[in-house]
């Protein structure tokens, strides 16, 4: 008899939905006052970071928390496994936003981007992975169960901003980091309570390191790049040559060259099955339709997070809206509506749209909510909010169709021996998305922005066009991808 203890689904799902819950009212309470506080005057309790300097490095932190997946799905798949991963991984979240609430400077915010990014990286990849452990590889709950556990990142998401952002904008961002960390705490308890109705696989890695492993070129440069890394900035710094463009430009190139390395590993790794690696070239086109998707998504929190500290009267609806507050409309709209989508996929079952049209949807949606604002952006003086509200509505719509049917998918075509590092790959989408977006905000201005919305969202658009004409062709080399080992 399946489980199916917690709506219809397994027990460990209400386990992974609190505990995902949490952890986001952590992450999104952090992220929605953190530009803010970067460019804030110290004499008004920031840090005094130029706009354009703080809106490039929210991008780069963006990539860098998304890239240390790939890092943190090895590091499961080879010697924790998910359920440790996770654990450590939410400790160290928790340092950093503790880092984050003692008022300490710039040196306090690089510690607490150095504990967030590891252990977001462990975090992330591995709680995802629990989520498709749950399931049978043939469970048609699985797309509604990634659903469901996606609404739970939403009601942390949803309550963040409004929690945080208030305390941080209107008393104290020291309150409100503090409050995240008290938030991730919350989530570290959940999480260990509920271990027994977790998967068991969740115990032991998928691919344990082995003594011979260490002697391996790959491996050994792979355990030596932080350390080259370290060096090489320590010699930067001691040159004054490490300037945060070069930062960004670095992080830049990495977002981008890193999930390039790893999908080339799988596809000729003797450890992929011929199946496995059909599987991984069905998966590319949607791989690179997220990255589109999300290099709009995730401007919410930069080039959107300037239009409404700037460009929107933040009066307009008869009191004063604090401005993080608009990080909120996203996952308001996503528990308001994935209910109704996860009923959608269960009720049709195998008739459901396959997952490139559903990306091909949620592309043309990204690139509609930007065009949203091409017209209040051409008005003089300050927007009205509602306009703002539903160009986050429409990406969110956008978002359902999207992200959850994109866990889903990966955790289906992930070839067994990378497991978690295939969900950290999917998780690099994010990261390759936003180091794109910290060379394209530079080109962001108040004055042009109803082009910047244009161009960005009409390139989106016609991808998104393109994707859904492709869609039944890759929905068929999928369903083959999935079909016996040969």
């Amino acid at each position: 008899m399946p489980d199916t203890g917690f709506l219809g689904h397994p027990k460990g799902l209400a386990v992974l939905f609190f505990t995902e819950a949490w952890e986001r009212f952590s992450y999104y309470g952090m992220r929605a006052i953190l530009l803010f506080y970067m460019y804030e005057r110290v004499a008004d309790g920031g840090l005094g970071i130029p706009r354009a300097t703080a809106t490039s490095l929210i991008a780069v932190y963006g990539a860098s928390v998304y890239l240390a997946a790939i890092a943190g799905g090895w590091v499961s798949d080879r010697l924790l496994g998910a359920w440790r991963g996770t654990l450590y991984g939410g400790v160290l979240i928790m340092c950093g936003h503790l880092c984050l609430a003692v008022p300490a400077g710039a040196p306090a915010l690089y510690a607490s981007m150095v504990c967030i990014v590891a252990g977001t990286g462990l975090l992330k990849p591995n709680v995802s992975t629990s989520v498709g452990s749950l399931y049978g590889a043939d469970d048609s709950r699985r797309d509604a169960g990634f659903s469901l556990y996606y609404m739970g990142i939403s009601v942390g998401a949803v309550l963040a901003p409004l929690v945080v952002g208030t305390l941080g904008q209107r008393y104290d961002y020291h309150l409100g980091f503090g409050v995240a960390a008290a938030g991730m705490a919350v989530g570290l308890l959940v999480y260990v309570r509920g271990r027994r109705h977790l998967s068991p696989a969740d115990l032991r890695p998928a691919h344990p390191l082995r003594r011979a492993d260490l002697r391996a070129g790959p491996l050994v440069g792979l355990l030596a790049a932080p350390a080259v890394l370290v060096a090489a900035a320590l010699v930067l710094s001691a040159r004054g040559a490490l300037t945060a463009g070069l930062v960004v430009d670095v992080i830049s190139v990495s977002a981008v060259a890193l999930p390039v390395v790893l999908f080339t590993h799988m596809l000729r790794s003797p450890r992929t099955t011929a199946r496995e690696r059909a599987g991984v070239r069905a998966y590319l086109p949607l791989f690179v339709a997220a990255v589109f998707f999300w290099l709009i998504q995730e401007q919410g929190a930069s080039v959107l997070a300037q239009y409404a500290d700037r460009s929107t009267d933040l009066d307009a609806l008869g009191f004063p809206i604090p401005s993080s507050w608009f990080q909120s409309t996203g996952s308001l709209v996503l528990i308001c509506l994935t209910p109704f989508a996860a009923a959608l996929w269960m009720r049709l079952g195998p008739r459901q749209p396959g997952a490139p049209a559903k990306f091909g949807l949620g592309l043309v949606l990204a690139g509609l909510s930007y065009a949203l604002l091409v017209h209040p952006a051409l008005q003089p003086g300050r927007s009205n909010p509602l306009w703002l509200f539903g160009s986050f509505a429409v990406v969110t719509v956008g978002e359902i169709l999207l992200s959850p049917i994109g866990l889903s998918v990966t955790t289906s075509l992930a070839p067994a021996a990378f497991s978690g590092r295939t969900m950290g790959l999917w998780l690099a989408s994010n990261a390759a998305a936003q180091g794109i977006s910290a060379q394209v905000v530079r080109l962001y201005d108040r004055h042009s922005a109803a082009q910047y919305f244009g161009v960005v969202g009409g390139v989106s658009v016609a991808l998104g066009i393109l994707l859904l004409t492709a869609a039944p062709a890759l929905t068929r080399r999928m369903s083959a991808a999935r079909g016996p080992a040969v």
